[in-house]
Formats: C-alpha cells, sequence, structure tokens
C-alpha cells in the first residue's frame, strides 16, 4: 500500500520545510510513504527547499495556473507513480501532519474513496466571526447541492483512494474543494469526514483577495456544478419560478378583462407573455442539458476505463522525479 502526500505551492520557500517536517513518516498498514510538491510558477526557492528536504517528485508549472490545475496535476502525477492512497495537505502548515493518520483510516478500511477533514472552526482564532459564519453557510449549501453530509466543504485537508481520484475531473480553474464534492456526492462516491487539528497561520490566506470575492467565486462554483450534474432539476426550478409569476399575471389581466376593465391593462398580458415564454425557454434548455449530462456521464466512464489502463502501464515514474508543465 503505497501513499503519496501533495502539496500545492506557491511561492512557499518560507513555510514548506515547516509543513514538510511536520509530514508522517510511518503509518499502520501503508508500506511507503512518498512526497511530492506541485510548483505552481514559484518565483522564490520554494523547489531548491523542497528537493533539499528530500521530497520524492515535483511537478512544474511555468507560471501560476492556480489551485485547481494545481491539484489535478498533482492527482495524475501521484496516480502514475502507484499511488494506492493520495494525500493532499497545505504548504502553510495549516493542518496537523499527525491526523493524515486519521485520513488514510476510512480507506484503509473500505469505508469511504474520499475523506475531508473536518476543522474545528468556531475554535478556531486567527478567523473571524464573519469567516466562521460563512464558512458554516457554505459548507451547508455543499452539503445540499451534493446531497452529502460534509461539514468542513472548503477543507483541503483530504485523502483518496486511486480509484476515486482516477474519476475526479474539476471544470473551474478558481479551486477544487467545493466541486469535487458536489461531483461526489452526485456520482454516488463514498464521501465520509474526520475531525483534525489545525496550527497557528503562518501566513495570510493567498486563495481569496477578499471576503466578497470569496463568497461570490465559491457560489459561482457550487451554481456551476450543479447545473452541470443536476442541469433539469436546476432549470425545471427556474422554469417553475417564471411560469408561476407569468400564470398568476395572465389571471389576473383575465379578470381584468372579463370584468371590462381590461384595456388599461395591456401591460400585464405582455409581461405574463414574456415571463411563460421564458418558463418555456429554461424548460428546453434544462431538457437539452440533462441530455448533455447523459453523455456527460458515458464520457466519464470512458475516461476512467482510459485511466485504469494509463495508469497501470508500469505507472511511468516521472524522470529525476521531476516533471515539466506547461
Amino acid at each position: 500500500m503505497k501513499l503519496i502526500i501533495q502539496i500545492p505551492c506557491y511561492n512557499e520557500a518560507e513555510t514548506l520545510e515547516v509543513a514538510l517536517n511536520d509530514l508522517p513518516k510511518h503509518i499502520d498498514g501503508i508500506d511507503e510513504i512518498e512526497y511530492l510538491i506541485i510548483n505552481d510558477g514559484s518565483s522564490d526557492n520554494t523547489v531548491e527547499v523542497a528537493k533539499k528536504w528530500g521530497v520524492n517528485y515535483v511537478v512544474n508549472f511555468r507560471n501560476n495556473k492556480g489551485l485547481a490545475r494545481g491539484f489535478m496535476a498533482g492527482l495524475d502525477a501521484c496516480l502514475r507513480n502507484g499511488a494506492d492512497i493520495i494525500v493532499n495537505t497545505d504548504a502553510d502548515n495549516q493542518y496537523c501532519g499527525e491526523d493524515i493518520e486519521k485520513l488514510v483510516r476510512p480507506i484503509l478500511n473500505r469505508e469511504a474513496g474520499m475523506v475531508i477533514g473536518e476543522r474545528p472552526i468556531d475554535q478556531t482564532e486567527h478567523f473571524s466571526p464573519l469567516k466562521k459564519k460563512l464558512q458554516h453557510l457554505g459548507s451547508w449549501v455543499v452539503r445540499k447541492a451534493s446531497k452529502t453530509n460534509v461539514p468542513d466543504a472548503p477543507s483541503g485537508f483530504r485523502a483518496y483512494s486511486r480509484r476515486t481520484a482516477m474519476r475526479l475531473n474539476v471544470i473551474n480553474e478558481y479551486t477544487y474543494t467545493l466541486e469535487t464534492i458536489v461531483q461526489a456526492g452526485r456520482q454516488k462516491m463514498a464521501v465520509t469526514s474526520v475531525p483534525i487539528r489545525t496550527n497557528a497561520e503562518l501566513r495570510p490566506s493567498r486563495l481569496f483577495s477578499s471576503m466578497f470575492g470569496y463568497v461570490k467565486k465559491s457560489m459561482l462554483t457550487i451554481g456551476r456544478t450543479l447545473m452541470m450534474y443536476k442541469p433539469l432539476y436546476c432549470f425545471a426550478w427556474l422554469a417553475g419560478i417564471f411560469g408561476v409569476a407569468g400564470v398568476g399575471i395572465g389571471i389576473r389581466f383575465l379578470v381584468f378583462y372579463f370584468s371590462g376593465a381590461g384595456e388599461g391593462h395591456i401591460q400585464s398580458l405582455i409581461l405574463a407573455s414574456m415571463l411563460i415564454t421564458i418558463s418555456v425557454l429554461c424548460g428546453v434548455i434544462g431538457l437539452l442539458g440533462d441530455v448533455i449530462s447523459a453523455n456527460r456521464k458515458l464520457l466519464e466512464e470512458i475516461q476512467f476505463e482510459l485511466r485504469k489502463m494509463d495508469y497501470g502501464k508500469g505507472h511511468e515514474e516521472m524522470k529525476n522525479g521531476e516533471k515539466d508543465e506547461e
């Protein structure tokens, strides 16, 4: 059983060694532990620090691609190098390395394919009261969208089985955390959470510049992912809202018309017609989206089979433990 711990990095020279020193060297049930970093276009000596420490693999991007692209590149490299379990953690040492054993245990026991670390959000001192409330709200929205029971959706401290990792796709370029949960829930993957500990903050988060920006991007990611996996459900709701409004306004017009006062309410007739037309269009878009969604499921199955064939061929290891990406 081989575990590879991957760490996305962007100018992390000051904190990377602290995070690496905190990682476990042995876990019961794991025969081999290796370490991989994704250098997301760093301009400092992040790679030199990683190599000096002794990481096994380095994936290099020539310029910054973002967390989502880096995460997927790391999964690909881990799978190609024979990982049975992949753990993702952060380079700022936000998460307690000893808790990696908690993450991999449900996978080793065949209880789950994706395990997410649940941070003690309310007890985390460097989280503001507003951020704590938004974290809880965001996780609630993700639970509803994904039909899972994940208490801490934005947590990047995660473990994946080999089979689950081969099924993951990340479309957005912002972050993988929310999209992968919705995807896993809608594909009926086995997802669970375990309580973890966090360390003191070494640097501010770089994922978002403001709380408003984070909320906006997160909601767009959740909405886009939900529409991708449940288009008929989403557009049926829109069609229903516009349809009910249009029918209601149309009935109002008919009441005035049959009472002899219809001439003064032509605007209501026009508005009702527009709303009903929009409702019909939303319904048609939902049906088309449902057909496209069915095709996407077939493509995902084909991709999964291709990945099994590709990653099964001796796990083509990276030359000198390092791989360059465009």
